[in-house]
C-alpha cells in the first residue's frame, strides 16, 4: 500500500507542472484580442480558433506492444510486414549507398529535473517516450537475398549520446548525437565502425520534451550539411539565452566549419528532404503546446534560406502567440506561412519524398510524414503515417492517411508509435516504430508480386 501511495504521489508530482501557466484573466484577454482566424495556406483554408478555446490537457497514450500476427494497416494495393524487430526504441533509419539499412536506437532520458528522473526510474510514462536509459547505438541490417527481410544484423556503432540523424558523404560517416555531430572514416560495405570519431560540431543538448533529436541532410552536391535543432522550451518560457542556436536549421561545411543559421523560427524541425521535382528543401515541424486542443497545427513547409517561420512569437504567419505578445513585432511581420497543415499536436517527425517508381504514380514525388502522436489533446491525433500529394514540385492537396492501425480502437492504448519514414532503393518504404520496437516495411502489392516471381 505504501508503494501504491508513493506512486500516486510521484504521478501527482509529475502532473503538477500542468497546473501552472496563464491565469484565467490572461486567457480571457487572449481570446478577446486574438479571435478565431481563417488563414490561407497553399492547400486549404485553415481555421485557427482563439487561444485557450479549450483547456490544455495532458492525455498520454498507453503503449501495449504488438500482439503476434498484428500489423499496422495500409491502403488497398499495398502490403505491410515486419522488416525487423527486437529493437530498443528504433527512432530513425538511413539507407547506405549499398542498400544496407542503419537504425538509430535512442530515446528521451531524464534531464536534471527530479520529477523526470523519478518518472523514468519507476517507468511511469505509459507512452514509452521517457525511459531511464537509452540504447545509444546504431544497428546495421543487410538483406543479402533481396527478399524484403534482412538476414544480417550487426551493431554498427555504439556508446553514442542519443544518436538520430545519419549520413554518408564521400569516405565519411556522420552521426548527429544530441550534443554534436561526429564524423568517422567509412568504407562502402563495412558492417561496423571501428575507428575513432571526430566531433566536428558541438550542439546544445536535450530540449523541450522530445526535442533532443538532431537530424542530418546533405545538399545535393555534397558541399553542405543541414542540421536540425529543436527548441529548448515550449514557447521560450526559460528566456532567449536558453534558445541560442535552437529552433533552427543550421548549415555547415562537411568538416564542421562555416556554421550559419539557414532558417529560424522552426520550433522543432525534424524530418528534412529535397523535393525531387523542384530540388527545394522541405521540413516537418512540431508546433507549440498548451493553447488548447486545436492549436497549433504541426506543418510541412518548404524552407527558404534566411526565412523566419514564427516561433516563438507567432504561428501561421502573423497570428501572435499571447504568451509572447508585443515582444518582436518586426519578426512577426516577416513570419512565413507554411504550406501544409498536418493537424494539431500530431508530433509530425518523419519526412521522405517518394523518389522511386514502385508505388502508383499518384504517390511519386509526394511526401510521407510519420506522426508520433499527441499528448496535449483531449482526443488523440497523429499515430499514423500520412501522405501529401505533390505535382510540379508543389503540394496539391491536404494530407491523407496512409499507414494507420497504431491506436487500439477508440480507447487510450496503442500498439506502437511511428516516427521515421525511409524510401528504399527497391521502391518499398520503411517505418520506424520506436514504442513498438519494430521497423515496418510497406510495399506496393504489384511490385511485391513481381519480386516473388523473380526469386
Amino acid at each position: 500500500m505504501k508503494c501504491q501511495h508513493f506512486s500516486i504521489f510521484l504521478t501527482s508530482l509529475l502532473l503538477a507542472s500542468a497546473c501552472s501557466g496563464p491565469s484565467k484573466e490572461d486567457k480571457q484577454e487572449a481570446q478577446a484580442t486574438t479571435p478565431t482566424d481563417t488563414v490561407a495556406t497553399a492547400v486549404q483554408p485553415l481555421k485557427l480558433p482563439a487561444p485557450y478555446k479549450t483547456e490544455s490537457v495532458t492525455h498520454r497514450v498507453k503503449v501495449i506492444g504488438w500482439p503476434a500476427g498484428k500489423t499496422p494497416v495500409v491502403p488497398a494495393g499495398f502490403t505491410i510486414s515486419e522488416y525487423a524487430g527486437n529493437f530498443d526504441s528504433p527512432r530513425w533509419a538511413y539507407v547506405l549507398p549499398n542498400g544496407d539499412v542503419l537504425v538509430a536506437e535512442a530515446n528521451t532520458v531524464p534531464n536534471k529535473t527530479i520529477k523526470k528522473k523519478v518518472a523514468a526510474a519507476l517507468d511511469l510514462d505509459p507512452s514509452k517516450s521517457l525511459q531511464a536509459t537509452s540504447a545509444n547505438r546504431i544497428t546495421l541490417l543487410r538483406d543479402t537475398n533481396k527478399d524484403g527481410k534482412p538476414d544480417v544484423r550487426e551493431t554498427f556503432l555504439s556508446d553514442l549520446n542519443q544518436p538520430f540523424g545519419m549520413l554518408v558523404l564521400g569516405n565519411n560517416f556522420y552521426v548527429a548525437n544530441t550534443d554534436g555531430v561526429l564524423r568517422y572514416a567509412y568504407k562502402p560495405g563495412q558492417t561496423k565502425i571501428t575507428g575513432q570519431g571526430q566531433k566536428i560540431m558541438s550542439l546544445p543538448k536535450g530540449g523541450y520534451n522530445n526535442h533532443w533529436t538532431r537530424n542530418l541532410l546533405a545538399s545535393p552536391d555534397g558541399s553542405k550539411i543541414y542540421v536540425t535543432v529543436g527548441s529548448g522550451s515550449n514557447v521560450m518560457e526559460h528566456g532567449p539565452e536558453n534558445e541560442e542556436r535552437r529552433a533552427n536549421i543550421l548549415q555547415i561545411n562537411p568538416d564542421g566549419t562555416g556554421e550559419k543559421i539557414y532558417a529560424s523560427g522552426l520550433r522543432n524541425p525534424v524530418g528534412m528532404d529535397w523535393q525531387p521535382t523542384s530540388g527545394k528543401l522541405w521540413t516537418a515541424v512540431n508546433e507549440r503546446d498548451e493553447l488548447g486542443d486545436e492549436l497549433v497545427p504541426d506543418y510541412l513547409t518548404s524552407v527558404q534560406e534566411g526565412g523566419f517561420y514564427g516561433w516563438p512569437y507567432s504561428y501561421y504567419g502573423q497570428n501572435v502567440d499571447p504568451r509572447r505578445k508585443d515582444e518582436r513585432p518586426d519578426l512577426v511581420k516577416k513570419a512565413i506561412m507554411p504550406e501544409v497543415p498536418l493537424g494539431p499536436h500530431t508530433a509530425s517527425l518523419g519526412l521522405a519524398f517518394y523518389d522511386q517508381q514502385a508505388f502508383p504514380s499518384r504517390y511519386q514525388n509526394g511526401a510521407f510524414i510519420g506522426q508520433h502522436g499527441s499528448w496535449n489533446r483531449s482526443t488523440f491525433s497523429g499515430y499514423k503515417v500520412v501522405f501529401v500529394p505533390f505535382e510540379g514540385g508543389q503540394p496539391t492537396g491536404k494530407f491523407e492517411d496512409f499507414v494507420t492501425g497504431f491506436l487500439v480502437g477508440n480507447g487510450d492504448e496503442a500498439y506502437g508509435r511511428p516516427v521515421g519514414v525511409t524510401v528504399m532503393p527497391d521502391g518499398s518504404m520503411l517505418v520506424t516504430d520506436d514504442a513498438g520496437n519494430k521497423v515496418w516495411r510497406v510495399a506496393a502489392a504489384s511490385a511485391e508480386a513481381r519480386g516473388v516471381a523473380q526469386l
